[in-house]
């Protein structure tokens, strides 16, 4: 049993997003049964600096188990499968042909060299599961490199999403998660009419009474749909009332430069609907073509006119095949750093504020592990006290916090 064992040793490691992270884990299931021994690495290209790492990791990973056989695909390895190719035991694998078991199979290969790997897997969720609803982008955003690796727009049908979240709630998942690569455009005909990421959403809760807790990952703020879903989050406690934005920009005339979508009234209005009871985190990107200090000003005063309680900020990062990598009065990187750092640290005050209001109320976590657990507004929390089992539902009062986390007792 052990040497079978050994023989069907699938490592997985993932960069950039958790929809990588979720892949990997469907490609390490898809090979679970070939009995063979590699390495699968999915890469991220959002950024330069995330490609060099993929690349510095893929060779270390070479350097410590010669002989091995190394599958890499994702973005990274669509995008420039030369910094892959060149590596000992590297297989590049498109991202159109991830999900395609032939893709890994190696004529003439004996397994029994590659039994020992030393990778570390990619870190799986306890309380939490990740389930993929769409993939691709039909959007033009100008900066943008993803949609053009991932492909046009496909939504998974909803019979084959009912399947995994039931999955997931039968094998105790707390929490799930629906992603996409653009999963607010999630759109299927049924009976007729369009059945958009807000029907999806009410029909998960309506079909399966056993989720205990449902929750979006990243969405685009243009799409109507979004309405409806803070009106779904507010009648329904299993609906975690917190939505994290791919706002990229404050300023108007950089989210036109873009191609975006939306304008900042389009979020003043999601608050305002929101009316306090809907959390909210943004995406932003510091330093696009032609943001002036003004431009990035007019960011900073929405951010503290809307208060997000987190903000994931990042250096735009020129993508060569892309409209914005042509565009003129590039930003000098050492700005869009420092820029960053500035929106940060304002996005850590609008946090603290926020979590002091919270200090004495009592709210609903997600245990995950040692004590560590989840609010419905995303912000981890340490209970004090006696162990409580993984996967746990229940009541804590928050009593304090320790930097941006939560203390509590229950």
């Amino acid at each position: 049993m052990q040497e079978e064992n050994n023989k069907n040793d699938i490592k997985t490691l993932s960069f950039g997003c958790r929809l990588n992270a979720l892949e990997c884990e469907k490609i390490k299931n898809m090979l679970q049964h070939r009995g063979i021994c590699a390495v699968v690495v999915n890469t991220c290209s959002v950024t330069g600096e995330a490609e060099r790492q993929c690349g510095q990791t893929v060779r270390k990973i070479a350097r410590e188990n010669p002989g091995a056989i190394i599958f890499v695909t994702g973005c990274g390895a669509t995008r420039n499968p030369d910094l892959f190719n060149t590596i000992p035991g590297v297989i590049v694998i498109p991202n159109s042909r991830k999900m395609n078991p032939d893709a890994y199979i190696v004529p003439g290969v004996t397994d029994d060299i590659l039994c020992k790997l030393n990778v570390k897997n990619a870190d799986s969720e306890i309380s939490k599961q990740f389930i993929q609803i769409q993939n691709g982008c039909n959007h033009d955003c100008t900066y943008c490199i993803t949609r053009i690796l991932r492909g046009p727009s496909v939504s998974f049908k909803y019979e084959d999403i009912l399947t995994d979240v039931r999955a997931a709630t039968a094998d105790g998942f707390g929490e799930i998660i629906l992603t996409g690569v653009d999963a607010a455009s999630y759109v299927q005909i049924r009976d007729g009419k369009p059945f958009l990421l807000s029907d999806l959403c009410r029909k998960i809760l309506d079909d399966v009474p056993t989720v205990r807790r449902l929750r979006l990952s990243s969405v685009d703020p243009a799409v109507p749909a979004i309405r409806d879903i803070i009106q779904m989050m507010k009648q329904d406690k299993r609906f975690m009332p917190h939505l994290h934005l791919s706002m990229q920009s404050g300023s108007d005339t950089i989210l036109k430069a873009m191609r975006r979508r939306h304008t900042a009234d389009t979020v003043r209005n999601l608050v305002h609907i929101a009316a306090g009871d809907i959390s909210f985190s943004w995406d932003i990107i510091c330093g696009f073509p032609g943001e002036t200090d003004e431009f990035f000003q007019e960011t900073l005063n929405l951010v503290q006119e809307l208060k997000p309680i987190k903000i994931h900020a990042f250096p735009y990062s020129v993508r060569p095949g892309t409209v914005a990598a042509e565009m003129p009065n590039q930003i000098n990187h050492n700005v869009s750093k420092q820029r960053v750092k500035i929106i940060t640290e304002l996005a850590t005050k609008n946090m603290l504020n926020f979590m002091n209001t919270q200090i004495g109320k009592t709210v609903q976590v997600l245990v995950e592990t040692n004590n560590n657990a989840r609010t419905p507004d995303d912000i981890p929390v340490h209970i004090l006290g006696d162990t409580i089992q993984e996967r746990t539902i229940c009541d804590v009062k928050i009593t304090g916090m320790s930097g941006d986390c939560f203390i509590a007792k229950i």
